[in-house]
């Protein structure tokens, strides 16, 4: 029954968001793409929930610095599709078929790729975005949007009225999860009555029934006011007409919290990361029931050297990719990616090293996040003193996270 479900299902990702707040890490790849917790990309979250629940038709909509995307994509994920059995995964640049215009919305990025999905001919449209970072089964959802004979079905989570608050898109529902009022990005979102201070947000996850969708998106399209976004527009104009209902987040991480971030500025997104290297993580990358793929470089295995007293290379609660050697040298509470070298009597401390990242000797790294291919100078200090950061052209957050880009 699963499997013939998932059969009649499309998967639409969009994955061509600018990524302007995570910049300057989004200065020459596209958001989905960013490297997290060192051998994965955020796009692989997404991915890696699509292929376990069993859908197997993919399309990505992307729109900006895509190299490094489609490069992931085919190196690490075309082969677990097969064509020949009716698997795919696509990555769609705007086609301009319909429009000479770049996608002006998320309903209109799926607008413009109307004929490429109803070539499918799927029953549902399932719409994701791709730069969140959590685990969850996309069977349930549509599972519950059939027994609901829903027109539209939205992926729910319950968050902090301050959190949701100009930032996500509120729903009411009744006792049935029937969706009767929504709010997009509201100052003040409506409270939830059974529990004070939380409101009900939309993970901005969707699934339709596919001629439904086609028919809203060409309305949509025809009426100049709109902007065109799903959250906006299409979602506040059906409510009250049409079956819409909430689905609440069955998170597959398995945690006594369910586990769901948007990494949408630098300072969740350090967050999101250093959650990892806690003793007991919140998220779950080591579950066997729901794995995270990716890309996987041919490289060696990490290297610790030296085991002298003075000149030891250790790393604790951490995570290093493969291909890394601390040569000498000492990490704590850091993620380094693949292919990073440390070099003697350096030491890092609370930090994202990116692939490829070189620290020479006796520098010093402190809540920093060092871009792929970056060589630090040795004996050079970053994270101790943010106006010095500044003035030597780093970027430094709000929170005093120092970014050091090529």
């Amino acid at each position: 029954m699963r499997q013939l479900m998932t059969r009649d299902c499309v998967a639409v990702i969009l994955a061509g968001g600018k990524g302007s707040r995570l910049e300057p890490l989004t200065r020459d790849r596209a958001k989905p793409a960013v490297p997290f917790g060192g051998a994965y990309r955020i796009i692989d979250f997404t991915l890696s929930n699509t292929l376990n629940s069993g859908i197997r038709k993919i399309l990505m909509l992307t729109q900006y610095k895509t190299t490094s995307l489609d490069r992931h994509i085919n190196l690490g994920w075309q082969h677990y599709f097969k064509r020949e059995l009716g698997e795919f995964i696509d990555v769609v640049p705007p086609q301009q078929r319909i429009d000479e215009n770049w996608y002006q919305g998320t309903a209109d990025a799926v607008y413009q790729n109307i004929y490429t999905i109803e070539r499918e001919n799927p029953k549902y449209v399932v719409i994701l975005a791709g730069d969140h970072i959590y685990k969850m089964d996309y069977a349930q959802l549509v599972m519950t949007h059939i027994e609901n004979r829903a027109d539209l079905t939205i992926s729910t989570l319950k968050v902090p009225n301050g959190t949701a608050a100009r930032r996500f898109g509120v729903l009411e529902v009744n006792e049935f999860n029937r969706v009767i009022g929504f709010a997009e990005k509201p100052v003040v979102p409506k409270e939830l009555p059974y529990q004070r201070g939380y409101c009900l947000a939309s993970m901005g996850i969707y699934v339709f029934n596919a001629r439904f969708l086609y028919e809203k998106l060409c309305q949509d399209a025809l009426d100049e006011a709109s902007r065109h976004d799903f959250g906006g527009d299409i979602i506040p104009s059906i409510i009250d007409q049409h079956n819409v209902y909430a689905h609440p987040f069955n998170d597959e991480n398995l945690k006594t919290e369910s586990y769901w971030r948007d990494v949408g500025t630098l300072d969740a997104y350090f967050d999101a990361n250093m959650d990892l290297v806690d003793v007991d993580p919140q998220l779950n990358l080591y579950d066997e029931h729901w794995p995270v793929w990716t890309f996987r470089p041919n490289c060696p295995p990490p290297k610790f050297v030296f085991a002298q007293e003075e000149r030891r290379g250790f790393a604790t609660d951490s995570l290093v990719c493969a291909g890394s050697v601390v040569s000498g040298a000492s990490v704590k509470r850091s993620i380094l990616g693949h292919r990073c070298r440390l070099n003697s009597f350096a030491s890092v401390e609370e930090s994202i090293l990116f692939s490829d990242v070189e620290i020479g000797r006796r520098a010093k790294i402190r809540r920093a996040i060092i871009d792929s291919g970056v060589h630090i100078e040795p004996g050079m200090e970053i994270g101790f003193d943010p106006e010095l950061d500044r003035a030597r052209g780093f970027c430094v957050t709000e929170n005093g996270i120092t970014l050091v880009c090529q």
